[in-house]
């Protein structure tokens, strides 16, 4: 196990986090997580981040050769997890805690925001087209995408924020409606 002692805990905070998160997380996620909770300075988390993939303590998930730095998510790897497992105690107990409970009260949404997509996006014809998707965040294997067209704006934005609340649901009945167990 190589691991710099330089800036330590940090490195083990931001292990911890993407640990208990428990799904992979967008350089945009994590900076808004570390910073909002004020784990760390932002200037430190993208150190942190770069010195961690260095290391081989997390990984890139490239989605489908995303351009795009801000779709690329990371995860933590095994021998992160590892090391982890034998340092985690030099991180504050009652750091520890607050990234256990946000990780509880926050993970779902994460989640979610990674799962459940919606877009739209203006038709010649003045109506807008709404793309609805559920994918697999670990593989990024869409499970369902569903195209509908919305007459106006407003009612194509209610179609995406209704989403979010109903994909599961809708995702639920079609697959028990149309497939055969």
């Amino acid at each position: 196990m190589v691991f710099d002692s330089d800036n330590m805990d940090e490195k083990l905070t931001l292990l911890f986090i993407m640990d208990k998160m428990e799904i992979p997380l967008t350089k945009n996620n994590i900076l808004d997580i570390i910073t909002r909770n004020q784990w760390l300075n932002y200037m430190e988390c993208i150190d942190v981040l770069n010195q961690l993939l260095d290391t081989n303590f997390i990984y890139k998930i490239d989605e489908n050769g995303n351009v795009n730095e801000d779709d690329t998510k990371y995860s933590i790897t095994y021998s992160g997890r590892e090391c982890l497992s034998h340092f985690y105690t030099r991180i504050k107990l009652s750091i520890r805690e607050e990234i256990t409970n946000f990780a509880k009260e926050n993970g779902l949404s994460f989640k979610r925001s990674q799962e459940y997509l919606s877009e739209y996006d203006k038709n010649e014809d003045g109506s807008y087209k709404v793309t609805l998707k559920i994918k697999e965040p670990l593989i990024n294997v869409p499970l369902l995408e569903i195209n509908l067209k919305a007459p106006n704006k407003s009612s194509a934005m209610a179609a995406c924020t209704k989403w979010n609340e109903k994909a599961p649901n809708i995702f639920e009945y079609l697959y028990d409606t149309i497939i055969d167990n």
